[in-house]
């Protein structure tokens, strides 16, 4: 559990950030798929959810869960940040950094030495340390997942990569 002061307002905020359940797989879903439909992110199916569930981690605020983020591992020294999402009406408040920050750490203690995600958004992901990168330098994503995506011709999104071991 987490608890977070919001210096603004001076706000308790109890957040607790933790493994997805099956019964999280329906929020899940509903935010990845709330940022796919701006274009923000891509689809994932609730098959893909609940077959993927354990690489979830979710941030639960209130008892909702209102984050979710993802960590795959690519490679033996390569993982992914994927599926990052905060609900809109609970941005600002460190949520996004928190997930990132556990998916990292999971990675480290799995023994992955390098992270990565990519992003519309690498100002975010800078501030948590991670350096842009072309994305050829991450050929074992390019070879596994790129291929299959529909913008892989006209992909928007931004390599951003972090040394974690």
């Amino acid at each position: 559990m987490l608890i977070c002061v919001n210096p603004c307002r001076y706000n308790l905020i109890i957040m607790n950030v933790r493994s997805a359940k099956i019964s999280d797989a329906k929020a899940i879903y509903s935010l990845i798929n709330f940022y796919a439909e701006q274009d923000k992110m891509l689809f994932r199916s609730m098959a893909d959810i609940y077959k993927n569930l354990q690489a979830f981690t979710v941030a639960e605020l209130d008892g909702k869960v209102v984050g979710c983020c993802a960590l795959e591992i690519i490679w033996s020294d390569l993982a992914e940040i994927k599926s990052l999402a905060v609900d809109e009406a609970n941005t600002e408040k460190g949520i996004g950094k928190m997930l990132v920050s556990s998916a990292t750490e999971q990675a480290c203690q799995l023994g992955v030495q390098r992270v990565f995600a990519l992003t519309l958004k690498p100002d975010f992901f800078e501030k948590l340390g991670f350096e842009i990168v072309e994305k050829e330098k991450l050929p074992m994503k390019v070879w596994s997942d790129c291929a299959k995506c529909p913008k892989q011709q006209n992909c928007d999104e931004i390599a951003v990569l972090k040394i974690v071991s």
